[in-house]
């Protein structure tokens, strides 16, 4: 067994459909793909792709530290004390433990993702 894990940004398995939960969504209809690609032993690190249609929602990451890597799209993300971020195909960024604000999905967004809670 490998213990190197090359990421593709086009999965040859079915992704898990799901929509937003009705207490975090505040616009649109957005729709969401996972891919999840790896999970650590005690399942506290999880690796994979993301995709979500338009629509806005709250993000709150609780005490996970989230890395993000833009493959397609357009977001924009605004932390709770209104500072707004644009990021684009090629951006890349990380949400610490205790982010509290909305992730705007402007153009449908692809992105590969490593979640550490």
């Amino acid at each position: 067994m490998s213990l190197l894990l090359p990421i593709s940004d086009s999965p040859e398995f079915l992704p898990r459909e799901s929509v937003s939960d009705p207490q975090r969504l505040i616009a649109g209809s957005p729709a969401f793909k996972t891919w999840l690609l790896d999970t650590s032993r005690d399942g506290n690190v999880r690796t994979g792709i993301w995709e979500a249609t338009p629509g806005t929602t709250k993000s709150m990451k609780g005490e996970a530290f989230e890395f993000c890597h833009i493959l397609k799209g357009l977001v924009r993300i605004t932390e709770n004390d209104g500072e707004a971020y644009l990021f684009k195909t090629g951006d890349s960024f990380v949400m610490k433990p205790g982010f509290v604000g909305t992730w705007e999905t402007i153009e449908t967004v692809k992105k590969i993702y490593v979640f550490v809670e």
